[in-house]
């Protein structure tokens, strides 16, 4: 396994964590602000396998704060991102679902992953993810509070299987999703799975 993105990575992990990211899988539970750019954070932190699920296509509106382009207008999330996951790491394991994730089909989809990203933006959604996935037993990050500009700063809480991140307070239906909160909180999300797949690092 050698390419640009893992050249790089050994510079800064050892062979151990590198293994650890690679062997990882996890699920992107929405392709949006969220959910695109921890995708491609988790990928060039070396995360080996994502399981990408939405059923939305990309929009002019969605250019001001996720991980597409012009061009993309129009066409699925998943299989875009999915495109781009790959350009920058052409050994990923990608799986791309275009459908909405609900109850339905949850116990179908949520055992494909032992770690999960919550990346929706209803708080219904939302809320039904995450209770399931930890009646499941399997360990989620989740997202909430990163509207607007400014504001209170954001964090995460741990509670058991689950990692909540934001400023836990912001409505994003409220306020206007900009890149900058936006982009922070899917960070956080990544900073979360890597601490589940590594550890925490006690030097950072």
């Amino acid at each position: 396994m050698h390419n640009a993105l893992h050249n790089g990575l050994a510079r800064y992990l050892s062979p151990d964590q590198l293994e650890a990211l690679r062997a990882a899988r996890v699920g992107i539970a929405g392709a949006g602000g969220l959910g695109s750019n921890a995708a491609l954070m988790l990928a060039r932190s070396g995360v080996g396998n994502l399981v990408l699920v939405d059923d939305d296509v990309v929009d002019a509106s969605n250019l001001n704060r996720q991980q597409y382009w012009p061009r993309h207008v129009g066409r699925p999330k998943v299989e875009t991102l999915a495109e781009l996951l790959l350009e920058l790491n052409p050994e990923m394991g990608v799986e791309a679902r275009r459908m909405r994730l609900d109850q339905s089909n949850m116990a179908e989809v949520l055992p494909t992953c032992p770690i999960w990203v919550e990346a929706f933006d209803g708080p219904d959604d939302k809320t039904l993810l995450v209770e399931t996935a930890l009646l499941g037993g399997y360990r989620i990050a989740s997202a909430s509070g990163m509207g607007g500009w400014g504001g209170k700063a954001m964090g995460k809480r741990y509670l058991g299987n689950l990692v909540l991140v934001g400023d836990f307070s912001t409505d994003i239906l409220l306020a206007p999703p900009l890149a900058p909160r936006v982009t922070e909180a899917a960070a956080l999300l990544a900073d979360a799975v890597l601490e589940m797949v590594l550890g925490v690092n006690e030097q950072a």
